[in-house]
């Protein structure tokens, strides 16, 4: 799932996509490097920043989809607003992907089930308005799963349908560095909840805060690097997601991602010969 982001303040790429026509090309430049989806998004979700109105948002939005729509690539509209997922869907757009679950705002679980399209829901505790809230977990794991499970059936009952959920667990969403760890280690539970799960570690900033040697612990008051310099460390949390079983990576660089995947690929199958 290549990362398509229509906003002025994204943390990983500062606005260099914000014009309709640049993001267009940016997308079909991430289809052309291997990316099976494109995850369109005209709202920023790093702590700190300022909603966009609905109007702003599906101005930013709408032009992307369509463009990319009518070229044949397959979109997912990445949106918390009924309004703006339904708006794109109608122009073309084939999945849903909600931060919120659903939660943010309570039209869209009826939006997702009239249009029969697969929705991706993350685990979500809320936005954070101030970047130095700390979150508070007991179990990262346990608790990422049994609140995803709660939120599908949350989901059916409304009239979702089991065959269009994907679970998300959120990394960096009111999670800190240590939680992300844990969890990323323990994405095999998640998996094993029995739908598609999406990872979306790329770039985040527990990535930027690796040790400068092997055996050492992240580093957790260093700088951390730009997040374009988390690429390398990107297309390794994609592979252990692979081998955990994830049904899709979203990412900022396909490339990458593809090559740690092929690596892991071709060793499989000489494993598989033997």
């Amino acid at each position: 799932m290549g990362v398509v982001n229509v906003t002025p303040d994204s943390f990983s790429d500062g606005g260099r996509w914000f014009e309709a026509d640049a993001a267009a090309e940016h997308g079909r430049a991430l289809a052309a490097a291997g990316a099976d989806l494109l995850d369109v998004g005209g709202e920023s979700t790093r702590p700190g920043s300022a909603r966009p109105s609905a109007e702003e948002e599906l101005a930013r939005v709408l032009p992307v989809v369509t463009a990319l729509a009518s070229d044949g690539l397959v979109v997912s509209v990445d949106t918390m607003r009924a309004e703006v997922a339904r708006a794109a869907l109608v122009a073309g757009a084939r999945v849903v992907n909600d931060v919120s679950g659903g939660l943010a705002d309570p039209r869209m679980p009826e939006v997702v089930a009239a249009s029969g399209v697969p929705f991706v829901v993350m685990h979500w505790r809320g936005l954070l308005s101030d970047p130095h809230e700390q979150p508070h977990y007991e179990d990262v794991t346990g608790e990422v799963c049994r609140e995803l499970t709660a939120r599908v059936e949350v989901l059916l009952a409304a009239g979702v349908g089991e065959d269009q959920l994907v679970l998300d667990p959120g990394f960096g969403f009111s999670k800190d560095a240590a939680h992300n760890w844990e969890l990323l280690g323990g994405l095999a539970q998640v998996v094993a909840l029995g739908l598609p799960v999406v990872v979306g570690t790329s770039r985040k900033r527990f990535l930027g805060r690796l040790p400068q040697h092997t055996g050492a612990a992240p580093l957790t008051d260093a700088e951390p690097t730009p997040p374009t310099a988390r690429d390398a460390a990107t297309a390794a949390t994609s592979l252990l997601a692979a081998q955990a079983g994830a049904w899709a990576v979203r990412v900022h660089e396909v490339g990458p991602t593809l090559d740690a995947l092929a690596v892991w690929e071709q060793t499989q199958r000489w494993r598989r010969a033997r």
